[in-house]
């Protein structure tokens, strides 16, 4: 694993324990497309390993908000407040926090016209579209399969 792609507060492990279930974490590993992918000299990040980066993008991408926001914004871009009121439950603090990181991260686009009032349009970027395509199957299956979920427990 690259360097660049793992935390240095996540110690490497040495132990026995960790040597014997090095199989299990190189299988998970190439469950997950790991190792290099082709042409390139460092291996894939692998999501599986603590100290790998890909787990700071799998939490903001796979939140609650995070993914409702990307949902929202598939087919079209919004306003604040349109994403406000198509989001129920999300609070101002949630969805503008939301926002900036998806922002952040180059998954959506943050548009301020300057008028009177402020216009603020959001709207995905062309990696933002790439993960809304895999997210939408998702969302759908959850909404199909929630009722049945929720009321075997």
């Amino acid at each position: 694993m690259s360097t660049a792609l793992v935390r240095p507060d996540v110690p490497p492990t040495t132990s026995t324990a960790s040597t014997a279930s090095g199989a299990v974490r190189d299988r998970l590993a190439r469950l997950v497309g790991d190792p290099a992918p082709g042409g390139h000299e460092t291996p894939a990040p692998n999501v599986f390993a603590a100290g790998c980066a890909s787990r700071v993008v799998l939490d903001h991408v796979t939140s609650k908000w995070g993914v409702l926001v990307i949902v929202a914004l598939a087919e079209t871009g919004l306003r604040w407040g349109e994403l406000r009121r198509g989001i129920e439950g999300i609070s101002e603090k949630m969805l503008a926090q939301t926002l900036r990181i998806l922002e952040a991260d180059g998954l959506v686009h943050r548009d301020a016209q300057p008028t009177i009032p402020p216009r603020v349009d959001y709207s995905l970027t062309p990696r933002g579209h790439e993960l809304a395509v895999h997210l939408l199957p998702l969302v759908r299956w959850v909404g199909v399969n929630a009722g049945d979920i929720v009321g075997g427990r």
